[in-house]
Order: structure tokens, then C-alpha cells, then sequence
């Protein structure tokens, strides 16, 4: 599939081994995503909509 395609213009990632990723762009294919605290510590948060492709894990 072709990210591309469906980049969200107002979700900028450069996490390049996301398969939700754009192929062209620093943007994410998703509508919407998910960003919660990383573990116990508050400070500290992540994108919990992340999906690693299968070749960078």
C-alpha cells in the first residue's frame, strides 16, 4: 500500500519505520492516532497508534 495516498496533512511523524507512515513524506496515513504516557513515567509520552513494519523490528 501506498501511504502516500492517504497522508494526514495535520499529523506530522518522521517515524520511518511505522508502517502508518507516508512513503514520501513526514506525515502519518491514519485519521486519527493515540499518544499516551510511556510506561510509569508521566513525562514522557508516545504514539501508542505506532505499528512497526515487519522488516524493522
Amino acid at each position: 500500500m501506498n501511504n502516500q495516498e492517504f497522508a494526514n496533512k495535520n499529523i506530522e511523524c518522521s517515524v520511518t519505520n511505522c508502517v502508518h507512515h507516508c512513503t514520501n513524506g513526514d506525515y502519518c496515513a491514519l485519521k486519527r492516532i493515540s499518544v499516551g504516557t510511556h510506561g510509569n513515567k508521566s513525562d514522557t509520552s508516545d504514539c501508542r497508534s505506532f505499528e512497526c513494519k515487519p522488516k524493522n523490528c
